[in-house]
């Protein structure tokens, strides 16, 4: 077996904060059992123990939410202590946590400091845009204590990076972020589109993101960065680096940018395994580590055949210039076409529209790279 991935939510949905677009309120809601709890000790350690003795090369954990921050220090020092115990082949082990920053303190900087932990923070660029989608359970503003608990994390030196959602301010206000991101030495940034609902028309709510909005958006950021990168100096934006490394004939590491589903295991607190962070309802369980081994939770991912439908992409997408390197975006922005039996994506437009006007940018930066020998 390959190099394994496994994203766990040790505190379900939980969070401490109240995000006007949260993707996993949405699929909370639409399951016979929101909210799961907290993880347990024994759900942790059999995640551990069917896990790592099955890896090879390496594995990576990754704790996710709601907020994962919220089940406490003691249980990720648990999941260090099971991480040692259960690696018998001494494989290279990646921990990384997604927080949305707002209960990070001196003793979690400590800690992922010492544990090698990457961090992943939320923010949605300025506090004027953040503060307008981004509450407390108050409904008040999160900016500023986000910003202290990044500031924590750099005076503990611990690896982080920031994670923006593409709503319909942040796109609308692209320079001014990226010149804040800039001053604010944040070098190492993702842009993910804001979802809306999980099976559910687009555009319906006032954050909802555009297939006009989304392309602009892209081509705005882009050139800001090349133009940075042309001075030796840009930031690593993950979403241009794929697409230059495809240039460069590397495989992309985000799933989103492979044209099909990867492998993934991704485990609620109770243990319930799901094939992709996007997709944690009822009918597309197929699992739990508490009793299925790996082979076992396999096998019902080829009952539903998951990876196989974001293998069904248009013909039109299929024909299109472009592909090689859109390879038809992620199935979760992917509407199903009765007629033609695939799938069309909601931001194929967007995509189109940043490849005609960018291309050979990404390719002269490709070429700067490979002169490099980046």
């Amino acid at each position: 077996m390959p190099p394994l991935s496994i994203l766990l939510k040790p505190s379900s949905g939980l969070c401490n904060m109240s995000c006007d677009y949260c993707f996993y309120c949405d699929e909370m809601e639409k399951r016979d059992k929101s909210s799961l709890g907290f993880m347990t000790e024994e759900t942790l350690k059999n995640i551990l123990r069917r896990t790592l003795p099955r890896a090879e090369g390496g594995i990576s954990y990754a704790y996710q939410g709601g907020e994962p921050t919220l089940s406490g220090l003691e249980f990720f020092e648990k999941a260090i202590y099971y991480q040692k115990k259960y690696n018998k082949n001494n494989l290279p082990i990646n921990n990384a946590l997604q927080t949305n920053g707002y209960s990070l303190n001196e003793d979690w900087c400590r800690f992922f400091k010492e544990n090698n932990f990457l961090l992943g923070v939320s923010v949605d660029g300025t506090r004027e845009i953040h503060n307008a989608y981004r509450h407390n359970k108050l409904g008040e503003g999160t900016y500023d204590k986000v910003l202290d608990g990044i500031r924590q994390l750099e005076r503990y030196q611990v690896d982080y990076n920031i994670l923006t959602v593409v709503n319909r301010k942040t796109a609308a206000n692209i320079e001014e972020i990226y010149m804040k991101y800039k001053k604010n030495n944040w070098n190492y940034q993702q842009y993910i589109a804001c979802l809306d609902p999980l099976e559910e028309k687009h555009g319906q709510n006032e954050y909802a993101l555009s297939p006009e909005e989304y392309g602009s958006f892209l081509i705005r950021l882009f050139d800001l960065w090349y133009e940075d990168c042309l001075k030796g100096r840009q930031p690593y934006i993950r979403q241009f680096e794929n697409y230059i490394g495809i240039l460069m004939g590397l495989y992309p590491e985000a799933c989103d940018q492979s044209g099909v589903c990867g492998l993934q295991y991704v485990a609620e607190a109770d243990g319930s395994v799901y094939p992709c962070d996007f997709y944690m309802l009822d009918k597309y369980r197929i699992g739990n580590f508490n009793q299925d081994q790996l082979d076992i939770i396999d096998r019902n991912r080829e009952t539903i055949r998951f990876i196989e439908t974001s293998q069904k992409i248009s013909k039109a997408c299929k024909e299109c210039p472009y592909h090689f390197l859109c390879r038809g975006g992620c199935q979760r922005n992917r509407d199903f076409n009765e007629q033609s039996g695939a799938y069309d994506n909601y931001f194929c437009k967007s995509f189109f529209q940043f490849f005609e006007i960018e291309y050979k940018k990404l390719i002269h930066v490709a070429k700067i790279y490979q002169e490099s020998h980046i």
